[in-house]
C-alpha cells in the first residue's frame, strides 16, 4: 500500500510497530468449509494466531467454523454482511449492513474474548463519512501494508508468494482471503510464507 495513502488516513490502522519482531496475516471473506478450516489446520501446525475478517452471512451460514476460529485463539474482525463496496453505498445502508454483521457476529451462542470491534472495508473501500461513524461507534479500521493478491486469478502462484515475501516486515498487516477465488494461490502461498519466516518472525492477532 502506497505510504502517501496510509499518511492521508492515519487514523486507520495500516501496521505496527516495526520493532515488534511480529506480523500479522489477516483473512477476509471467510469463514467457508472449503477453505478456513484448511488455513486453521496450517496455522495450528505452526503455532500462529491469526485476524478473521468475515462477512456476517458467512458466519450465519457455517456458524461452526466461525465457533472454531474463535475457540483456536484467533482474533475475528467485521467485514460487512453482504460484502458491501462502501463507494457505491449510502451511508445509512452500509452503517446498517455492519450492525447486522456485528448482531451475528456477537451472537450469544459464540464466545468472543476479544472485546474490540475491528473493522475491515471490502475492497478497502470506505467514504470518510462511513469511516467517521464507525470510529464514533467504537470500530477499529484495520487495513493493511502488503495484500498478496491472491484472489486475483491473472496473479501466478509463485507471483502471489513473492508478492508478500519480498515486501514482508516486522509489524506487517498482510492480506489473505479464506475464499474460493483466492484458493488456488493461498493453499500453495500460505504454508511457504508460514515456514519462511516462521522461526524469525511470531505470527500474531490483531
Amino acid at each position: 500500500m502506497p505510504r502517501f495513502i496510509q499518511r492521508l488516513y492515519p487514523e486507520r490502522i495500516w501496521a505496527f510497530s516495526r520493532s515488534s519482531n511480529s506480523v500479522f496475516l489477516t483473512f477476509d471473506d471467510g469463514p467457508i468449509p472449503e477453505v478456513t478450516p484448511w488455513v486453521l489446520d496450517e496455522l495450528k501446525k505452526h503455532n500462529a494466531k491469526a485476524t478473521f475478517f468475515c462477512i456476517g452471512e458467512n458466519v450465519q451460514k457455517h456458524p461452526e467454523i466461525f465457533q472454531r476460529i474463535l475457540s483456536e485463539g484467533h482474533s475475528v474482525g467485521n467485514h460487512t454482511f453482504n460484502h458491501l463496496n462502501g463507494w457505491k453505498t449510502a451511508t445509512s445502508e452500509y452503517i446498517e449492513n455492519i450492525e447486522k454483521a456485528k448482531k451475528q457476529m456477537h451472537n450469544s451462542e459464540f464466545k468472543i474474548q476479544n472485546s474490540r470491534l475491528l473493522f475491515r472495508p471490502p475492497y478497502g473501500k470506505i467514504t470518510s463519512k462511513q469511516a467517521k461513524t464507525l470510529q464514533k461507534k467504537g470500530f477499529k479500521i484495520v487495513m493493511w501494508d502488503i495484500i498478496s493478491y491472491d484472489y486475483d486469478t491473472n496473479v501466478s502462484e509463485e507471483k502471489c508468494l513473492q508478492n508478500v515475501l519480498k515486501n514482508i516486515r516486522s509489524g506487517s498487516v498482510v492480506v489473505f482471503h479464506d475464499s474460493l477465488k483466492a484458493e488456488k494461490n493461498l493453499r500453495y502461498v500460505l504454508p511457504k510464507v508460514l515456514e519462511f519466516i516462521g522461526e524469525k518472525i511470531k505470527f500474531l492477532k490483531i
